[in-house]
Parts: structure tokens; C-alpha cells; sequence
């Protein structure tokens, strides 16, 4: 599946934080603000709608930084593949008349359960997109 210019992508916070092991482990919390600060960055120079999905417990400090076309998420349940749900769910929501998401994971078995008409890009590629930008 390719990128294209689709109104929303959906990202695996967590999957992205680990595809780079910087630590990141060591200070999840400070792992999953500075991942928030550049997604947030990056929404606002391309326009996409973004939803970025973590795992874990809400943290209010990040869901407070919603706003129209950014929105930060967490897994609405815990447990293994709690994030995945959502991304799964959101990604189903999509009505037929409505252009697929862009989902961003590296995760084989998320990729396996999406709507054959979204795209994926890997968790490594979309890091290089906002080292980038």
C-alpha cells in the first residue's frame, strides 16, 4: 500500500515510539510528548487531519492538546493490542463514500485487520517524514 494525500491519518503512537530505540522505554511519558510535539508539528505544515493513538491510560496533558485537525487518543481499554482496537475501529468508521485513511504502524498483525482500502506507511519512514520536514 502507498501514501496518498488522504484527509486522516491514523498513527500507532506507541508502534512509532519504538521504532527508534533511543531510550525511549526509560521515559514513556517524555517518549510520548516529544512524539506528540512532532506530529503536532507536522500536522499543522501539511494539513492532514491526524489522529494519534496511544496506549496506555489517558494522559490528560496530551489529550488537551486536541484541537480541530489534531487529535491525541489513548487505547479505550487495557491490555495487549488496546491501541490497535481503536486504530481498527476508527479506521472501519469510514464511511464508502469517505477517502480511506493512511495508517501508520509497522505492525504486521494492525495491518492485517485494517479496511483493505487504507494505505499504511511504516513507523520508520513517517519518523524520517518528520525528522524531515
Amino acid at each position: 500500500m502507498t501514501p496518498h494525500r488522504h484527509d486522516r491519518w491514523l498513527i500507532d503512537g506507541n508502534n512509532v515510539m519504538g521504532a527508534r530505540p533511543d531510550g525511549w522505554w526509560r521515559d514513556r511519558a517524555g517518549a510520548a510528548a516529544r512524539l506528540t510535539d512532532g506530529v503536532d508539528a507536522w500536522q499543522q505544515q501539511t494539513g492532514h487531519d491526524v489522529v494519534l493513538v496511544f496506549d496506555g491510560p489517558d494522559r490528560r496533558e496530551l489529550t488537551g492538546r486536541s484541537r480541530p485537525g489534531f487529535e491525541v487518543r489513548f487505547a479505550e481499554r487495557a491490555g495487549r493490542n488496546a491501541g490497535d482496537d481503536l486504530v481498527v475501529r476508527l479506521a472501519a468508521e469510514r464511511g464508502d463514500d469517505d477517502q480511506p485513511d493512511t495508517v501508520v504502524t509497522s505492525d504486521a498483525g494492525l495491518v492485517a485487520r485494517l479496511p483493505e482500502a487504507a494505505d499504511v506507511v511504516g513507523s520508520g519512514a513517517f519518523r524520517k517524514m518528520l525528522e524531515n520536514r
